[in-house]
């Protein structure tokens, strides 16, 4: 069979690799790809933004599966458009990605359906932010209602800053554009969670659980970023939790969107903070997380293909999947500045000597080849991953690759995994 991935990054290029790994996909097509994904797949160029072009897309490759990465397609209603032509594909509707593309609107569906979430304002204007940041206590949580590329989320030390954020969120002098609104949330302590589940609208499937790092600097210090290291262990979450998580949180939201007639399929990645009130969703994303993708795929031993096919074909409760025990990691190798201003152009050394390290799967993310040689082109370049019987392995692993690895102005952070590791010792 013929796959078709949409998008260029690091999740992609995971996504393209477990497809790769089933027997039934004979030819795997990424639009636009990167230099990482032309090892694999047939990469043809188009605009993620142009919802006509990526219909003559699929068009005229007739993919058997579309695997949708990114979120933008998402939002755009691409998937609303090739179910309208009979062309099968993996992911939900515009409608049903309201839940990652409006926080505003994912605040008040926890809200109706009773699913935990911390406190929260939905204000239209710097007036209502004003008035609604006197009943919180600093520090205060201020987030884009729109999409933000992991760059939306602004925590504040005091009221005052709160309200400048907001300031700058509806000017459009954060983000490059205006919102429309903005959510205030209380900030919460604890442990923050990535737990992403298959769906095909009525049965839902749990992957592992990974622990995202979205800070640029160690220690979790600094602005936020798209993500800079993950790791996905057995002990993250106890069964009693994940239970209690599926049957309370993923699961109630799977059946919210059907009873409110936006049936959600796809992946429902449920970012939770979870604390002495228990897990609180603190955001919905409907597609695979990046960097969380890299590390919970090299983990999964069942066919990627399968499993997709049955969230598309409606019959996800006949399909179990299977998981290498032990633990996983990514590290993220950024370029200099990122996530602000940074160059590009830098050619890339190492790359074939880490690969060689055991265990140890190399994603491109914003990488490109000219004159046979790899050169950077993006702000998160790779995503080294490893995966290992224990945390400290896989951790250990992705570092010796990482440090085979060179090219000008690159960072990358080095205390991926140290909350575990601090529990562990």
């Amino acid at each position: 069979m013929k796959v078709l991935i949409l998008g260029s990054g690091g999740r992609e290029h995971a996504l393209a690799w477990a497809v790769s790994r089933s027997p039934r996909v004979s030819q795997i097509v990424c639009a636009p790809g990167n230099g990482g994904m032309a090892q694999i797949a047939r990469c043809v160029p188009v605009d993620l933004k142009d919802v006509a072009a990526m219909i003559r897309l699929a068009e005229a490759e007739k993919p058997d599966l579309t695997i949708v990465g990114p979120e933008l397609p998402l939002s755009l209603g691409f998937v609303d458009a090739l179910r309208e032509r009979g062309l099968r594909v993996f992911g939900p509707t515009r409608a049903a990605a309201k839940l990652e593309t409006s926080k505003g609107f994912a605040k008040q569906f926890l809200q109706r359906h009773n699913i935990p979430t911390p406190n929260y304002a939905v204000c239209a204007s710097v007036a209502e932010v004003a008035k609604a940041v006197e009943v919180f206590h600093p520090p205060i949580v201020v987030k884009a209602d729109g999409l933000a590329a992991g760059k939306g989320v602004i925590i504040c030390p005091s009221r005052t800053i709160a309200v400048e954020a907001a300031e700058g969120l509806f000017s459009g002098s954060l983000l490059g554009q205006a919102e429309r609104q903005v959510v205030i949330e209380e900030f919460l302590k604890g442990d923050e969670v990535s737990f992403l589940c298959l769906t095909d609208g009525s049965h839902v499937t749990p992957l592992v659980p990974s622990q995202d790092h979205k800070r640029v600097g160690e220690g979790d210090t600094g602005p936020n970023t798209g993500g800079m290291g993950v790791y996905s262990t057995d002990s993250l979450l106890d069964s009693h939790m994940s239970d209690w998580i599926l049957h309370h949180i993923a699961e109630p939201t799977v059946r919210g969107m059907a009873d409110e007639d936006t049936p959600f399929t796809g992946v429902l990645y449920c970012g939770l903070m979870i604390n002495a009130r228990g897990p609180q969703v603190l955001e919905f994303n409907v597609r695979f997380g990046d960097p969380e993708t890299q590390a919970i795929l090299v983990r999964l031993e069942s066919d990627f293909v399968d499993a997709l096919e049955a969230c598309v074909d409606g019959r996800l409760a006949q399909t179990s999947l299977r998981w290498t025990p032990g633990a996983s990691a990514c590290v993220v190798a950024s370029s200099g500045g990122y996530p602000g201003a940074y160059k590009t152009g830098f050619p890339i050394a190492g790359l074939a000597a880490a690969a060689q390290v055991p265990g140890v799967q190399i994603f491109h993310a914003g990488t490109a080849q000219a004159g046979g040689q790899w050169l950077t082109a993006g702000g998160r370049v790779l995503g080294v991953t490893a995966a290992a019987d224990s945390l400290e392995q896989a951790l250990a692993r992705a570092y010796q690759a990482i440090a085979e690895i060179h090219f000008d102005g690159m960072y990358y952070r080095r205390d991926i995994g140290h909350r575990a590791l601090k529990e562990t010792k």
